[in-house]
């Protein structure tokens, strides 16, 4: 057999048939389209097998398997009744991996195979490997598969050791700095550098894992806290998870929030050289995917989650708010629970009875239930009257308007209209007052922006009005806030018109705004507005 022959062979082993595959992505998809195809075989109608395949490929490192190799395995599934019957036949499981390759889970590699006849070479030479995203596509799968339905323990008892790392990772680059200006090819330096590697990559993974258990219990928090209906068992159980468990949480967080923001005030200083020292990857290329901390977004995004910045609040006041929320929601479920002086005759019970009988009947035992629990008959029935004034008689119920069920009826059964407001009745009048006095403060701030516009580059020379000083100090505190740091320069442009203000710093310039209200005084400040103030689109 000829090499040209081997190609030919290995192309039909793996080439999609003639018919399109609808699942398949098109060759000019996004890269984006083409990552998100790589969880299609969840959805597939075979997933059980697709599943039991990708398994099979990420049990071990370096995984390099035949369709024959495969159908093995499956088999064994088969007889466990993990997957369908007829699923670990030789050509089926062809099929599924040529899909999975179609869709971007396993790539062809190939071996030189020694066959006695064409099959057996067909089936043997054609390898699969798995692709380093699908990798981590089936391992992300597998652990939500495994994750439990309730609350996830927060790792707070990583906060202090977080505080620790970043301690002792200021140490580790002291001491790496001081080695490098000895001798950066010393034996010293080297170790040096590896134990502040050591200490960046301990502290980022330390971070991860807070910060993911964060997310998963304030995720599983709300999800419960905004039920309307809890037993008394329940309200008691989340009375101990928030009042006790998330305070402390909540105070752990506050206690070592600040030696950790003053840490991270001092790595930024001296982030340029700790980056330098953690030093790029040559020996695994370019185009690879660093570990976390190599960065100075890696270490920007370490400090967002604990220090505040200009328009831009941190994890930690989430959390706390987070947390206030949760308490505010759980004390309108005692309350309501406990009102009239014992707990609410809730309908709950006796929607979830009701569902069970529905279960357990047959056709016309459900029907006559149906019947005698909501006197919906298909000929004529009787509800509430509607808050429309329309007449409705010849639309069946089940086409007609949905009524909605408000809270007092789920829990009382009474349809009194307790705490609901009165229907807002047409006021012309107002409606008009109201319009005229948006469309002259319209007016006022489209002057003012129009004054500004027209100073520009003349503004320092420029006597502005009132309104002209407000909306110019409205711009000015959006462009300061959307600055980093004290040294970066900022912008702000008015949401309507096209006016832009742009604010940066310069050591010794002093800018000097006047108005009618009094004097605006910038110091170390350059101040720019550009920008002819009209509105896009329409014609001035």
């Amino acid at each position: 057999m000829t090499a040209s022959d081997h190609e030919v062979l290995r192309a039909g082993a793996v080439a999609p048939p003639a018919a399109a595959d609808p699942a398949a992505a098109p060759a000019d998809t996004t890269d984006d389209a083409r990552r998100l195809a790589l969880f299609a075989y969840l959805q597939a109608p075979e997933h059980r097998t697709y599943l039991a395949i990708m398994r099979l490929f990420t049990s071990t490192l370096l995984a390099d398997l035949s369709a024959g190799e495969v159908t093995a395995a499956l088999a064994a599934a088969e007889r466990e009744g993990r997957v369908a019957p007829g699923e670990s036949d030789v050509d089926t499981v062809i099929d599924r991996l040529r899909q999975l390759v179609r869709w971007g889970n396993l790539v062809v590699g190939r071996r030189e195979t020694i066959a006695a006849s064409i099959a057996e070479f067909q089936h043997g030479s054609v390898r699969y490997q798995v692709s380093k995203l699908a990798v981590r596509v089936q391992r992300d799968i597998d652990a939500l598969l495994r994750v439990p339905e309730g609350a996830r323990e927060v790792s707070r008892e990583l906060l202090p050791a977080i505080d620790r790392g970043l301690a002792g990772i200021g140490e580790a680059l002291s001491a790496a700095l001081t080695a490098r200006r000895r001798d950066p090819e010393s034996k010293a330096a080297r170790q040096a550098r590896e134990r502040l590697a050591e200490q960046v990559t301990t502290v980022f993974l330390q971070h991860a894992e807070l910060a993911a258990t964060v997310r998963d219990f304030y995720a599983y928090l709300g999800q419960v806290v905004t039920r309307h209906q809890l037993a008394p068992e329940e309200i008691s159980g989340f009375r101990n998870l928030l009042v006790e468990y998330i305070q402390m949480v909540v105070a752990d967080v506050l206690r070592h929030t600040e030696t950790i923001a003053a840490s991270l005030a001092g790595l930024a200083q001296v982030r340029g050289d700790l980056l330098a020292l953690l030093g790029p990857a040559d020996q695994l290329g370019t185009d690879v995917e660093r570990a976390r901390g190599r960065t100075a977004a890696d270490w920007q995004e370490l400090t967002d989650w604990f220090v505040d910045s200009p328009g831009r609040p941190s994890q930690v006041a989430a959390l706390r708010e987070a947390t206030a929320r949760a308490i505010g929601s759980l004390l309108a479920s005692v309350k309501r629970a406990t009102s009239a002086g014992g707990v609410l005759p809730g309908r709950r019970g006796s929607l979830l009875k009701l569902a069970a009988w529905f279960d357990a009947a047959d056709q016309e035992q459900a029907q006559r239930l149906h019947s005698a629990a909501f006197g919906l008959h298909s000929s004529r029935h009787l509800l509430p009257a509607p808050d429309y004034d329309t007449d409705n008689d010849e639309v069946p119920w089940r086409d007609g308007p949905v009524q909605d069920v408000v809270v007092s009826v789920r829990s009382r059964g009474d349809r009194g209209a307790r705490g609901r407001t009165s229907k807002v009745l047409d006021d012309p009048m107002t409606e008009e007052t109201l319009l005229a006095q948006a469309r002259e403060q319209e007016q006022r701030r489209g002057a003012a922006v129009g004054e500004l516009a027209a100073a520009g580059a003349r503004l320092p020379q420029t006597r502005l009005s009132a309104d002209a000083l407000g909306v110019l100090c409205e711009l000015l505190t959006l462009a300061m806030a959307g600055r980093e740091r004290d040294d970066d320069t900022g912008t702000a442009l008015d949401p309507v018109h096209r006016l832009r203000v742009t604010v940066r710093p310069e050591p010794g310039e002093l800018t000097t705004v006047r108005s009618a209200g009094g004097t605006l005084t910038l110091r170390d400040t350059a101040l720019e507005v550009s920008g002819d103030g009209a509105i896009p689109g329409v014609d001035r």
